[in-house]
């Protein structure tokens, strides 16, 4: 018999086409998933179905995608954003909520928005327009650059591929584990669960493989 593979759940965005919303992913994340070992599965953002969806799943990816609206975690959203569609917000914070009060266990890997949003639900908060307030902004912006580990993290230092023009100003209850050459946080962690891994940049899309491929590989590593 063939040794079962494990799922690992891939959050999908909503998007518009001639009028019709549908359901997308970028292929890279189920490639790198794939390699890595796993079966990966889209979920759909449908919040009434949010923690069924993850009963399936032995991980979870939450994707980048556009940027949250921040009045449920007590702060204005800037005009200047592209807020995430709000069925999808509403589906990964049901997600992420469930997964802290009832499966912390499950390994988690949040890849951009998917790491402000786990900073948001640890408490944290972002800089939403880092125009504003990081000179260097533009080395983030679809473009490859370099992050460093702080403190004691599994993290290598290297050059990533990212695309953000906001960032976690405040982990909340999760600690830095990385930062970029000119201070913006770049990784977040939570030393009291299995896998809790947020990242700034997309692996999927980095070709240094400790920042890259080998993230999904310790995801998946982490299902067993």
């Amino acid at each position: 018999m063939h040794e079962r593979r494990p799922v690992v759940g891939v959050t999908a965005d909503i998007i518009e086409v001639n009028g019709v919303e549908r359901v997308v992913a970028a292929t890279g994340y189920a490639r790198a998933i794939a390699d890595a070992g796993a079966i990966p599965i889209v979920l759909p953002p449908r919040p009434e179905e949010a923690i069924d969806l993850l009963a399936l799943c032995d991980a979870v990816v939450f994707t980048g995608g556009d940027d949250p609206t921040t009045e449920p975690f007590g702060a204005p959203t800037d005009s200047r954003v592209t807020p995430v569609h709000e069925e999808r917000q509403r589906a990964e914070s049901t997600m992420l909520e469930h997964l802290a009060l009832q499966s912390p266990d499950t390994p988690v890997l949040g890849i951009c928005l998917g790491m402000q949003m786990m900073a948001l639900h640890a408490g944290g908060r972002l800089d939403q327009w880092m125009p504003d307030t990081t000179p260097s902004h533009g080395d983030h912006w679809e473009a490859d650059h370099e992050v460093h580990p702080t403190g004691p993290s599994a993290l290598s230092t290297g050059i990533v591929r990212s695309k953000h023009r906001q960032a976690v100003a405040d982990a909340g209850e999760m600690h830095v584990t990385a930062i970029a050459h000119d201070g913006v946080i770049e990784a977040v962690g939570h030393s009291g669960r299995r896998f809790y891994l947020g990242v700034q940049w997309h692996p999927e899309r980095t070709g240094f493989a400790p920042l890259g491929a080998d993230l999904f590989r310790r995801l998946v590593r982490s299902c067993s």
